[in-house]
């Protein structure tokens, strides 16, 4: 009985796992593993319709119903079988009937009855040998440990290894067989070593590499709750809309819920299958990693090494993937986000509201690079941008240059009147009244000096008021369209107003210096700031609606991101995010909106124009 356990030991072992045989399914290389271990193999393959033998690598096409549809090696299926239920008997005692074992000696290799080892463990140099009891062995919770010996030298245990063959050996068959052939020597307990030297280092590459996808994983969920968080937010304003209008528009406020929830369902479906796929690749780690571990339990024979070989070499290509790229879910995230509710306010119609996206209509390189030093909205639809280098041109919402004005006058800031006439600061900081037909008129304005005041900007109010902005002198000073004497001053309270607009419905002024967006009243106290965003150029604009615009500039990136707020600079929704512009050379930029609703950004090279589309799902 003991000869035939250690036949089994041997012969029944799966080269995958280095158990006993479990449910044994034959290749079509008549190679014979574990059904559990092919379908761990299939596993890291999983839409291949072949599985390749971890022994000879020969494919093996795969039946309808996968690994569990292959052919059974019953005759190996029933030997296993008569093997677990026959308990091992002593292998140290000489009689012919030879007792039950009851442990099992790691270092000699030899299972024991009770006799024997009480008398093993009273010779002084076996007392440092380990002892297993056999209930441990046969349930598996102990592997076993053995140097087999030589086949042709019973008596000389397999302790050399030859790298070349890939088998163990004993010292003189390597002497008498694989010296000859010019094979090199190894001790096994070192290649032994070397293996789980190996093992371990495949298994922290592939722990660090779970821990990258599993970061994936966080990160596509951190991306999908900022995707919920704004669709919430889109709910949240479809629903204050909807108490407005509670009977009239409930049919209506259902269909956008409906379309919001169509949105939600497509990002989700991108996402859940980016995760999916980061798990299946965690899974399949997971797999590949449990088979090579099992190089560890026990000395491998010749075609377990192949297949523990095959495995380790599975893995080592699997590490090398490219780690996974958070600029998919990010995509995903950045396409929702420019998603916002635009609410329609409109007699006799009974509409709530709709779900927008923005895009970029027009990409327009201006007539002169690099002379662009104003942008304001004309009154007949139209965009005039300002060039230093002489000029108004105007410009469509669809991106057309229509027409170009004072062509020998170097525009620094414009203002637009309610009568169509217009007022001008030119470079030289003298500002002059023209009619709607751009005629000089015979205006005059006691305005500050440059070298008093300097640069800053210009709008108009709702009573035509014209109000001049002072960098250096921090304040703005206030003038009828009639010229002369300024009727008021306003403090900027320490600010610069470089950029300035007026909110036509409150009176309020918007400014913006190097480093806040500041919101002033109709007397020039000061009643919101919003400070700059690190690293950022903010340009804000003014809506018909008084509400504010704001382009968010990364001017070393060349990236806008673009943000609607109230007349109270509380931000509603993000319009625009990390739009890629063409950088340039100084960091000046203009935002406005068209009466028709489309946004202009104007750099000093360019003009971009972006446009309100309805969502399509």
């Amino acid at each position: 009985m003991a000869m035939f356990h250690q036949i089994s030991s041997q012969n029944l072992e799966c080269p995958i796992c280095l158990s006993l045989f479990n449910q044994p399914k034959s290749l079509t290389c008549s190679h014979t593993f574990c059904k559990d271990c092919l379908e761990s193999i299939f596993q890291t393959r999983p839409n291949q319709q072949t599985i390749a033998c971890p022994v000879c690598r020969r494919e093996t096409p795969l039946p309808r119903g996968g690994v569990s549809k292959l052919q059974t090696n019953v005759p190996l299926s029933s030997l296993v079988d008569e093997v677990k239920t026959k308990s091992p008997t002593c292998a140290v005692c000489e009689m012919d009937e030879k007792p039950p074992a009851v442990s099992y000696c790691q270092d000699c290799g030899k299972y024991m009855c009770k006799a024997c080892e009480k008398s093993h463990s009273t010779w002084t140099p076996f007392s440092i040998h380990t002892i297993v009891a056999m209930s441990e062995v046969l349930s598996g919770k102990f592997p076993i440990k053995r140097r087999r010996k030589c086949k042709k030298h019973p008596n000389e245990d397999e302790d050399c290894f030859c790298p070349n063959c890939r088998e163990y050996t004993c010292s003189k068959c390597w002497m008498l067989m694989h010296l000859q052939e010019g094979h090199k020597l190894e001790e096994a307990a070192i290649h032994e070593e070397r293996l789980m030297k190996n093992i371990e280092e495949l298994k922290e590459r592939t722990t660090s590499k779970k821990t990258t996808f599993e970061t994936h994983i966080e990160f596509i969920e951190t991306q999908r709750n900022e995707i919920n968080t704004m669709l919430r937010k889109l709910n949240d304003d479809i629903d204050k809309t909807y108490e407005e209008y509670m009977k009239l528009l409930s049919a209506r406020r259902e269909a956008l819920k409906c379309q919001v929830k169509r949105l939600s369902d497509k990002f989700e479906k991108e996402l859940q299958a980016m995760e999916e796929e980061s798990r299946q690749l965690v899974c399949q780690m997971d797999a590949m990693e449990e088979l090579v571990s099992n190089g560890i339990k026990v000395p491998l024979e010749k075609d377990a090494l192949f297949a523990h070989d095959t495995l380790c070499e599975n893995l080592k290509s699997f590490l090398g993937r490219d780690d996974p790229d958070d600029q998919s879910p990010r995509g995903v995230t950045e396409r929702a986000q420019k998603i916002s509710f635009c609410r329609y306010v409109k007699v006799n119609e009974l509409l709530l509201g709709d779900l927008k996206r923005w895009d970029v209509r027009a990409d327009v390189e201006l007539p002169v690079n690099n002379s662009m030093l104003c942008m304001t909205r004309a009154r007949d639809g139209k965009m005039m941008v300002g060039s230093v280098e002489g000029g108004i041109h105007f410009y469509s919402p669809d991106g057309e240059l229509q027409q170009t004005v004072l062509k020998d006058v170097s525009v620094a800031s414009i203002g637009f009147l309610s009568d169509g006439r217009s007022v001008v600061r030119d470079l030289k900081h003298k500002l002059s009244l023209y009619t709607a037909q751009w005629k000089k008129l015979h205006v005059t304005f006691e305005k500050m000096s440059f070298n008093e005041g300097g640069i800053g900007g210009l709008t108009v109010d709702r009573d035509d008021n014209i109000y001049i902005g002072y960098e250096m002198a921090k304040k703005v000073q206030v003038f009828t369209p009639q010229g002369g004497k300024t009727v008021r001053e306003i403090s900027c309270d320490g600010h610069m107003p470089l950029q300035l607009f007026s909110c036509h419905t409150t009176g309020k002024l918007i400014l913006t210096d190097t480093s806040e967006v500041v919101c002033l009243d109709g007397q020039g106290k000061k009643e919101n700031v919003l400070k700059k965003k690190e690293g950022m150029v903010a340009c804000p604009a003014v809506c018909r609606d008084d509400s504010v615009i704001i382009a968010w500039v990364k001017h070393k990136e060349g990236l806008v991101s673009i943000d609607r707020y109230t007349k109270d600079l509380a931000h509603r929704h993000n319009i625009i995010t990390d739009f890629k512009i063409q950088k340039p050379e100084i960091g000046w930029y203009f935002l406005q909106e068209f009466e028709s609703g489309e946004i202009a950004l104007c750099t000093p090279d360019r003009l971009y124009i972006f446009q309100s589309l309805s969502c399509q799902i």
